[in-house]
C-alpha cells in the first residue's frame, strides 16, 4: 500500500465530507474493507459526480478501456485500490490492472495519477456493473 498515492486519489475524487474518514479506513488493515464498501451501492455519494464520465456500453474489454484512458492522457503504469486482493495497493501496468479489475464484480479504482485520471468500476448487482472514467480538469 502506498499511502501517498491513496491520499492523492481520495483528495482528487472523493466527496470532501468523507475524505478524512476514507483515508483513516484505507490506512487501517482492519478497516480498509470499510473504505472499499463505500464504493459499492453508494458510490455516487462517495465519489464526486462532476468528475464521473460513464463509459458507454459495450464496455467490458480491458484493452478498449485502456485505449480510452490513454486518449485521456493515461500512461502505462497505474496504482490500484480494489476489492481484488491480487491488485489492491499495487503499482501495475495499466492493462494488467484492468484485466484484473474489469468484470471482477466488486469495486476498483485504477488510478492514472498524477494525470488526475482514473478508471472506476462499481459493484455488479445485475447486468454489467457501472463503469466510469474519473477525470478532473487540470
Amino acid at each position: 500500500m502506498d499511502k501517498e498515492q491513496e491520499e492523492t486519489i481520495v483528495k482528487a475524487f472523493f466527496e470532501k465530507r468523507i475524505k478524512e474518514r476514507v483515508l483513516f479506513e484505507l490506512f487501517s488493515s482492519k478497516r480498509r474493507k470499510d473504505a472499499l464498501h463505500r464504493l459499492n451501492h453508494n458510490y455516487k455519494e462517495t465519489l464526486r459526480e462532476e468528475y464521473m464520465i460513464e463509459i458507454p456500453k459495450p464496455n467490458s474489454n480491458p484493452f478498449e478501456i485502456s485505449k480510452l484512458l490513454k486518449k485521456h492522457g493515461a500512461g502505462n503504469q497505474c496504482y490500484v485500490i480494489s476489492f481484488n486482493e491480487e491488485i489492491d495497493g499495487k503499482d501495475l501496468p495499466l492493462l494488467t490492472a484492468l484485466e484484473h479489475a474489469v468484470g471482477y464484480g466488486f469495486p476498483s479504482i485504477v488510478s492514472c495519477i498524477p494525470n488526475n485520471l482514473a478508471y472506476f468500476e462499481a459493484e455488479q448487482v445485475y447486468g454489467a456493473p457501472p463503469r466510469y472514467i474519473l477525470k478532473r480538469k487540470n
